[in-house]
């Protein structure tokens, strides 16, 4: 989970409902255990406060039949109760019935995405248990004592503490649970992304590992576009996109943009942190530098690179500066420094930012609707000629993508052409105006 202490509060309800005309009334409901104690419930004379008001919340907790084997999850007074009650017909029972339900107790505000799956195993467990052996009904122990209650309680400890537990329940039975993390969903992941890991990825590699992502990972490198690790590793591009975003949502990869010379880069308002902060220029350095071989063979940075040097480099950058003017520029400081990674570096840093260009044509939108609409008809049978409308250089794949935001990188990656090629379209377009931002 990666906070601690999450669970406030572990608890079992039970009751044995009347589903048939029976003469048993002596049975109802109640808190069989909580953990911590008085959690729940609390003795007269005690002057705890209990984290949630059972009467108010006890129609969820021990709720009628027809609602059972559903999961519930409801908040209440700051915190959010996660179960899922089951009920159990047999003869066997005092009322030919018997109802449980296992609840978790979080703070409101706690992500509990993993918790849902947690308490649907404990429900499926408790439930084989139940059928099984009478593991709960036939438990003679009193409220917060006895075998169930130290299972909850170790269940409690292990989680808050390990995110993990195993406990054996009997000869047959072993509790394995696992809080795995919950991460945001990741950015989407287009074709003209180029991912970079953050880990080592040979590292990971396991037997179970899907064919895909084995096939790319070779071609993650920083500099093969998500396009271009699909042509090279000859995977379906679907798939390629796929595992890309695994490995992005787990945090193994940061995406960037296909790093050219004549692409633009500004510093953004982080520049001031990156100047202030030594530690950080020092590991610029480093990542930055060309290793030079020694005669012993060592690989080693090369020297003569100080944090100096490379901080008025940054700053050198601007709106309207190419990479290759500003290498042009500064040649001779740029000596010893690799300069894609030095762009990258500061990407990845946030303190340098990528100035896209951008193609907007309302005659293309236009042609670009229209063409669609085209399409639908002849989807229905209505029409079956070719579209000829559209510049024959531009064609109806390069109209779709002039409405102002889809930058030139992506539209050269998705159709497969050079910025020198889709400049010379655009020429077809009179109304088309290049944005940069």
């Amino acid at each position: 989970m990666g906070d601690r202490c999450a669970d406030r509060c572990i608890a079992i309800f039970e009751d044995f409902p009347i589903l048939e005309d029976c003469a048993h009334s002596l049975i109802g409901p109640k808190v069989l255990h909580q953990v911590p104690t008085e959690s729940i419930t609390t003795a007269p004379s005690s002057t705890t406060q209990p984290l949630i008001h059972f009467p108010s919340v006890s129609g969820f907790l021990i709720p009628r039949p027809n609602f059972c084997s559903n999961l519930i999850i409801f908040t209440h007074n700051g915190y959010r109760i996660l179960s899922y009650p089951i009920c159990l017909s047999s003869s066997t029972y005092p009322r030919n019935a018997y109802l449980f339900n296992f609840a978790f107790v979080l703070d409101e505000e706690t992500p509990f995405a993993s918790y849902t799956t947690v308490t649907l195993k404990l429900a499926s467990l408790l439930r084989t248990l139940e059928e099984q052996s009478r593991f709960l009904s036939n438990d003679t122990s009193p409220p917060n004592s006895g075998k169930i209650y130290s299972l909850c309680e170790v269940l409690m400890e292990d989680l808050n503490n390990y995110s993990e537990t195993q406990i054996p329940i009997d000869e047959f039975n072993t509790l394995n649970i696992k809080l795995f993390p919950t991460y945001p969903p990741p950015p989407p992941v287009l074709p003209h992304h180029v991912p970079l890991s953050t880990v080592k990825l040979a590292d990971l590699v396991d037997d179970n590992w899907d064919l895909t992502m084995l096939r790319i990972l070779p071609y993650i490198d920083g500099i093969n576009s998500v396009k271009q690790i699909s042509l090279r590793a000859d995977a379906d591009y679907k798939l390629t996109r796929k595992a890309v975003q695994h490995l992005l949502y787990y945090g193994c990869l940061q995406l960037l943009d296909i790093f050219q010379f004549k692409a633009i880069y500004a510093p953004t308002a982080e520049i001031s942190h990156f100047v202030d902060d030594p530690e950080v220029q020092a590991e610029c350095v480093r990542y930055v530098a060309i290793p030079t071989e020694y005669e012993t063979g060592d690989t080693t940075l090369t020297k003569g690179i100080s944090e100096t040097r490379v901080t008025e480099l940054y700053l050198a950058l601007r709106q309207g500066l190419t990479v290759k003017d500003w290498y042009m520029a500064h040649e001779s400081e740029l000596s010893g420094i690799d300069v894609r990674r030095f762009i990258t570096f500061g990407v990845i840093k946030g303190f340098l930012y990528r100035v896209h260009k951008y193609a907007l044509s309302p005659s293309a939108l236009k042609s670009s609707k229209a063409a669609k609409k085209k399409q639908g008809w002849q989807a229905k049978g209505k029409d079956k000629s070719k579209d000829s409308s559209t510049p024959a250089a531009g064609g109806l794949g390069l109209a779709q993508y002039l409405d102002g935001t889809h930058c030139f990188d992506q539209i050269c990656t998705e159709l497969m052409i050079s910025e020198k090629e889709l400049t010379r379209k655009l020429k077809d377009w009179n109304d088309v105006q290049v944005m940069h931002r």
